[in-house]
């Protein structure tokens, strides 16, 4: 009985959801020039009969960044198609949240929004977007102290192997000296064989602390890489899930401990830890002494960023929906983005200008390849696209018109960031240039 419980659920949830109308953007791509006509065709599926299409009408909100509300509207799909439209004189994106006649969980449930409702995306000159507020003045000297006292701090590196669980690959945990006595922990794989290979660090998304999986670098160091996956909190990366499950409430807040204080934020040793990987990686005899990729998705592309803005040594950076970006985008009537820090508060509003991903993309000069979900509401699109437009070294965007956040998204909305990110990957690792991609920032 439980084995046909799911076949029994498709069963029921097909007629409904059979109902849930379609939108199709006049651009395909999602981008659309200044001034332009931003619109989407709805329609509803010639299989509902009119009889049957919900009464009433669907309702619908037009939002810039996220936040601010630039229009409202309804649709009436008793005649099968209507349109929503709208214009932005200036860059910015589009954000519109459709709503059905009645409840209905069915409608958003396989894709857009979640149930109950879908959103649309799309941006406006997106090369254009800017971040809501410049950097401190101070902020390439505050970031430089905190350098050179990591720097003063032995790295001391704890390299112990063990089994990779992969033929022709090395598996070993790492540990690593950090600033306040804490400590940088990570695994690290390399293809079992003399050579010297390109390095790869690989970041962590947000979440309460947890153990780091062994196939996250062994199936890179069966490519050829030399990866190094690095634990964002100061914890051991290999311990059983009893162990995270008992640590104490605080650190699962982690995102709030230290707000109040840009030198007793969590983030401090968060990005210095990150910066000491790439540091450690180099130290390494089987490092290839050229090539240093860093990636990450969500909060593993925020310590990215940071990383490639405070390390020189990075000559790569790919990310996907990379969070921690315009962190002051609430007060200028733009969506938030992770890590959410209340920046209504003017201490914590001070203390998180240093950790905003935006202020270091004029330090970035290594080869980016930047994914943004246009519909993401975790790590908001223009935050994003004003990071990429910071960035002073050659790089790709990428664009997902369908998709939000990665731990909401399907396959099919995250394509077009997974088949660039392994060109890139499969060009850097053999020590060429990733393939040139068609345009994808114009209208």
């Amino acid at each position: 009985m439980i084995r046909h419980a799911p076949a029994l659920l498709f069963l029921a949830a097909a007629p409904l959801a059979a109902q849930t109308p379609t939108f199709t953007p006049d651009h395909a791509s999602g981008i659309y020039a200044a001034g332009e006509r931003v619109g989407w065709t709805v329609t509803m599926p010639n299989t509902v009969a009119k009889d049957a299409r919900p009464a009433g009408a669907y309702t619908y909100t037009v939002r810039r960044n996220g936040g601010e509300v630039v229009s409202t509207g309804t649709l009436d799909l008793s005649t099968g198609k209507a349109r929503i439209e709208t214009s932005l004189a200036d860059p910015a994106m589009v954000l519109v949240e459709v709503k059905p006649p009645r409840p209905d969980s069915t409608f958003g449930s396989r894709g857009t929004g979640g149930p109950g409702r879908v959103l649309l995306g799309a941006a406006v000159a997106p090369t254009g977007i800017a971040a809501a507020e410049p950097r401190p003045a101070d902020f390439d000297a505050f970031w430089a102290s905190k350098i050179a006292e990591l720097n003063r701090i032995p790295m001391s590196p704890v390299v112990t192997p063990g089994e990779s669980g992969k033929a022709g690959v090395e598996w070993a945990t790492v540990k690593l000296n950090n600033v306040r006595g804490a400590h940088v922990y990570g695994q690290i794989a390399k293809p079992a064989r003399e050579g010297k290979f390109p390095g790869l660090v690989i970041y962590q998304w947000a979440s309460p602390p947890y153990p780091l999986q062994k196939a996250w670098v062994t199936d890179r160091a069966a490519e050829g890489w030399l990866a190094l996956n690095v634990e964002p909190h100061d914890v051991p990366a290999d311990m059983p899930q009893a162990f995270y499950d008992a640590l104490p409430a605080m650190i699962k807040q982690y995102n709030t401990i230290g707000q109040h204080s840009r030198d007793e934020s969590y983030f401090l040793p968060m990005y210095l830890g990150a910066y000491r990987a790439v540091e450690y990686l180099a130290t390494r005899p089987d490092w290839d002494g050229k090539t240093i990729v860093v990636m990450g998705t969500s909060m593993g592309g925020q310590q990215s960023f940071a990383t490639a803005g405070l390390n020189p040594r990075v000559t790569a950076l790919i990310v996907n929906v990379p969070a921690g970006a315009d962190v002051t985008a609430t007060l200028h009537g733009r969506g938030a983005s992770y890590p959410n820090w209340n920046v209504s508060r003017a201490d914590v509003l001070t203390t998180a200008r240093y950790f905003d991903t935006a202020n270091f993309a004029p330090r970035i000069t290594a080869r980016s390849l930047v994914a943004m979900g246009f519909i993401d509401e975790i790590a908001a699109p223009a935050g994003i696209w004003s990071v990429f437009n910071g960035i002073e070294g050659p790089k790709e965007a990428v664009p997902m018109v369908d998709s939000p956040h990665n731990n909401l998204a399907t396959p099919a909305s995250e394509r077009a960031y997974y088949e660039r990110s392994k060109a890139w990957l499969d060009a850097l690792v053999r020590g060429t240039e990733p393939p040139v991609a068609a345009p994808s920032t114009k209208p």
